[in-house]
């Protein structure tokens, strides 16, 4: 029906939601508010192969953020599990069953 997130939508979405976990889990340790983290994400194409191209995340931290714990969450953020899989990409097998 056209309404849900095709696949390369929830691919980019993935990354975005994992830095999103990320960075909300280094605010809670750290006794910092939550609320008024936005994450959005950005893709653009490629072609031959067809691909994402490149990706760009951005966040948009809380009031009340110190300077010194926002470059140290944009550390942390920025090394969550899907951002390591990207950075260090897996070997990728698809096979037929049988």
């Amino acid at each position: 029906t056209g309404t849900a997130p095709s696949p390369t939508e929830l691919f980019v979405a993935s990354l975005a939601s994992c830095v999103a976990f990320y960075a909300r889990r280094y605010l809670q340790r750290h006794d910092l508010r939550q609320d008024g983290l936005v994450v959005t994400a950005q893709a653009t194409s490629g072609a031959k192969p067809s691909r994402v191209a490149s990706m760009t995340i951005t966040l948009t931290l809380p009031d009340g953020v110190p300077e010194d714990k926002r470059q140290a969450l944009l550390a942390v953020a920025s090394h969550c599990t899907v951002h390591n899989t990207l950075t260090h990409p897996p070997d990728v097998l698809v096979q037929l069953a049988g």
